[in-house]
């Protein structure tokens, strides 16, 4: 359960708790319901700050909410762009315009719904509520947030920001999807999660991974093994985010009955794949040719992931990227999706974004 009311923040920085119906002398305060629990208190007098008091009964909820140290709080301060307090068991907005205490609101909200529903509240999640709040209208961010991948007997996977919510429901929506962006922002993983809950549910037969072989001073038929050890280095990545989905042994049983397939791209010319779960990974080192035969070896019932990084391309000819072709062509296809990651969606070690964010400035002064 939680509550808003009103407090009064001093100049001096002494905190004083104001209930709805008590007035100090000299403050001239009043207060007004609003929004069911809502409650604000305002001052006419200009050395009192306004504040937003939030009651959090549960402790080990405020813990989730406040993060290590408060490092969740800050976080909500620097989104709001206002200071954020705590007393007891109290969250304390300061000096908030009327728009950031319905951010500030709608954050509590939403994170004490995920937290009563079991999940991890990290510095991921908040961002995510960030961006959803910003753009989508209230009564839809709670829908938005539920989007999820439910693994039978198994983990169950949460979008970590907006782009990855819209990326889970293009696939939920279309039959060809179009993961684009730099490394770390949980394209791979998301899509191999999202097969492994259609096999499982059975809505799917099998799992195509796939992959074009473009390595510099390496060749496929120089490797040792037969074709699946040859190309399971390539596949690494995949391979990595099914064995935290589903046991090893799991695994090994769909490889054998042919459940989960691994191929070269190559490989894909002249196939008809029906009521498959197709992946192409690393996109962007296919050529024009390799991605129409791609495409078109879709079959009825089948669903197509094609994930890249357009930065990242080791063709001779960067140009003539199959990936960066499409994006330009198949845009207008209703039944095709394209979500756009950028490095503010990297969720692997925070210095990874600052690190691609620094090569994408040097390559425009470079082209400059």
């Amino acid at each position: 359960m939680y509550i808003f009311s009103g407090s009064i923040f001093l100049n001096c920085g002494l905190i004083t708790g104001v209930n709805s119906n008590r007035r100090r002398k000299g403050l001239d305060l009043f207060s007004a319901t609003r929004n069911n629990d809502f409650k604000r208190m305002n001052s006419q007098n200009n050395e009192v700050y306004k504040a937003l008091q939030c009651i959090i009964e549960d402790l080990s909820e405020l813990r989730a909410l406040c993060g290590p140290h408060d490092a969740y709080l800050k976080q909500m301060s620097r989104i709001l762009g206002t200071k954020i307090f705590t007393r007891g068991n109290e969250l304390i907005l300061v000096d908030a315009t009327r728009e950031q205490e319905e951010q500030f609101q709608s954050m509590i909200s939403y994170l004490q719904k995920l937290h009563r529903d079991g999940r991890t509240i990290d510095r991921w999640i908040i961002d995510t509520l960030k961006d959803i709040i910003a753009t989508k209208p209230k009564d839809q961010v709670s829908g938005y947030m539920d989007i999820a991948v439910h693994i039978p007997s198994g983990p169950q996977i949460y979008p970590k920001n907006a782009r990855q919510s819209e990326y889970l429901k293009q696939m939920d929506e279309k039959d060809i999807v179009f993961g684009i962006g730099p490394a770390g922002t949980g394209k791979t993983f998301l899509a191999v999660a999202k097969a492994t809950e259609e096999i499982l549910q059975h809505r799917r037969h099998k799992l195509i991974l796939t992959r074009p072989v473009v390595e510099a001073g390496e060749n496929l038929g120089f490797l040792p093994g037969d074709l699946t050890q040859k190309i399971s280095p390539y596949l690494r990545p995949l391979y990595d985010a099914l064995e935290m989905l589903m046991p090893l042994s799991t695994i090994r049983k769909f490889e054998e009955s042919g459940v989960i397939e691994v191929a070269p791209l190559a490989y894909m010319r002249g196939r008809n794949l029906s009521n498959c779960f197709i992946i192409l990974d690393e996109a962007q080192n296919t050529s024009r040719e390799q991605m129409k035969m791609f495409l078109t070896r879709m079959g009825s019932g089948s669903k197509m992931i094609i994930n890249g990084d357009i930065t990242q391309i080791d063709l001779p000819k960067p140009g003539f990227s199959g990936l960066k072709h499409v994006m330009n062509i198949l845009h207008t296809i209703p039944e095709i999706g394209f979500s756009y990651f950028t490095s503010r969606d990297v969720i692997r070690h925070p210095v990874i974004q600052k690190i691609i964010d620094a090569y994408e400035a040097h390559q425009e002064r470079k082209e400059s």
